[in-house]
């Protein structure tokens, strides 16, 4: 009898304790929510914040504000919401710039993207693709690989992000080549000057590459995705072309300050998931070149560790330098 009374006890502790959880869940939100966005206004990132702040908005029915504080490859934003209080209504829209690369391209990063941050969802992946000049005498991957490895380091490669800098690292690794890395401040500075033969090749995203590739400015000779993208259909991967298991490109997903609440984390994913997952989103996130995806927190978080792993091996065997 004892048993029992202890047990029944136990168990309406257990249900009221869902009871309350569940209430501050459907309490939450009852004030705007501040989306940051770490890249410039216009950006990929940016313009995808707003696509699905917009939704989520509508979702929770509170105002989703984005916030665009764009430096240091996104860096100081990624911070600043590291600092912010762990209340569900801070989130930021982050990269495997700022999660992956990050911790190996600066040596004194603020804030560690594992510790820092409960993860909430993957939302899109983006492809690069290989781009040359259409004056190029090389109309193929191998034909460019074998330039390469005919005359070691007279082939130069521009970059004008952390990910695309780093794709090319991994790619020359990869193929066992060496090639002259050009740093940019953009990429419409880099895309203009590999199609006018300045430097011989560049890595970008896929939503500035194909109207280059269409207008017939440049050639794609290559994606980084691990299967061809219906975006690009027509041209491979790097994988397909003699080099199995390479894949590279740009990921985002949202993260809040670690210590958020658990049922406010599940509200967040929840109704992200829900935004993702309409027509209406997944068919403008294909629109500006971002291939639509989703995961539960965990999935995340084994993904942020293991990009933290796979950039820090890149930077270690390209022997790059670290910055302050």
């Amino acid at each position: 009898m004892k048993t029992s009374t202890h047990f029944l006890r136990a168990a309406a502790g257990g249900l009221a304790l869902m009871l309350a959880l569940a209430a501050r869940a459907q309490g939450f939100p009852d004030k705007p929510i501040r989306l940051v966005s770490p890249f410039a206004a216009g950006s990929s990132t940016d313009v995808i914040a707003r696509i699905i702040g917009q939704k989520l908005s509508e979702n929770v029915g509170q105002p989703v504000i984005v916030d665009t504080r764009p430096g240091a490859n996104g860096t100081i934003a990624v911070d600043a919401v590291a600092r912010s209080p762990a209340d569900g209504y801070t989130i930021v829209l982050a990269s495997n710039g700022t999660h992956g690369i990050a911790p190996s391209m600066f040596s004194k990063l603020p804030y560690d993207p594992v510790r820092d941050f409960d993860p909430i969802m993957h939302v899109g992946r983006l492809s690069y693709v290989l781009l040359v000049s259409t004056t190029a005498p090389y109309g193929s991957l191998k034909e460019l690989v074998a330039a390469a490895k005919a005359s070691p380091g007279k082939l130069s490669i521009a970059h004008a992000a952390s990910v695309a800098q780093l794709t090319g690292e991994l790619f020359r690794l990869t193929a066992g080549i060496q090639m002259t890395s050009v740093p940019y401040k953009s990429s419409v500075n880099a895309l203009s000057d590999v199609a006018g033969g300045q430097v011989d090749a560049h890595f970008d995203g896929l939503p500035a590459g194909l109207p280059m590739i269409m207008a017939g400015r440049v050639k794609g000779l290559a994606v980084t995705s691990a299967a061809r993208t219906a975006l690009a259909p027509d041209i491979p991967t790097i994988a397909e072309s003699g080099y199995p298991g390479f894949e590279s490109g740009a990921w985002i997903a949202f993260f809040a300050p670690a210590g958020t609440p658990k049922d406010r984390l599940a509200r967040l994913h929840a109704e992200i998931l829900r935004a993702v997952q309409t027509a209406e989103v997944r068919d403008r996130l294909v629109q500006v070149g971002m291939e639509p995806a989703t995961s539960t927190p965990e999935e995340l978080r084994d993904m942020v560790t293991r990009e933290i792993a796979k950039w820090a091996r890149v930077y270690k065997e390209a022997n790059l330098p670290r910055q302050n």
